[in-house]
């Protein structure tokens, strides 16, 4: 149980493109869960909105530009993992400039929503599945 550690605010995306496709990103080797595919994002940093994290961390690991106003919220994510407790709010993002770009991660998939569960995951983005199955 991870009721003694902190929680962490961790912020995620779901782009979406014309075919309905998904973008996934693959963590890279040397990283804690290193080869798991994810949604895109990171940590939302002191005095910052999860939409300005998202945002941030869309240029930072993807090099492209979107708005608050293209970010519509989904679901979220509530997972304890072994030193802290995950909350991950999943945002769709349909609207953006730009082309991603793997700029933090080994690699980048568009993926049709009933094929994300073909590409092992972390344990906290997993049950984000089924929500996106539905929507989209």
């Amino acid at each position: 149980m991870a009721e003694n550690y902190p929680t962490l605010l961790v912020v995620a995306c779901a782009l979406v493109d014309a075919d309905r496709r998904v973008l996934i990103a693959q963590r890279p080797e040397n990283k804690n869960m290193g080869g798991l595919w994810e949604f895109p994002g990171g940590k939302v940093e002191q005095a910052e909105s999860p939409e300005t994290a998202l945002i941030r961390e869309l240029k930072e690991e993807l090099d492209i530009e979107t708005r608050e106003a293209c970010l519509a919220p989904l679901t979220f994510a509530s997972f304890s993992y072994e030193k802290f407790h995950l909350l991950m709010p999943l945002y769709v993002c349909r609207k953006w400039q730009g082309t991603p770009q793997a700029l933090e991660h080994t690699a980048l998939k568009w993926v049709r929503p009933q094929r994300l569960r073909d590409y092992p995951m972390p344990p906290a983005d997993e049950p984000l599945v089924a929500h996106l199955c539905d929507l989209l």
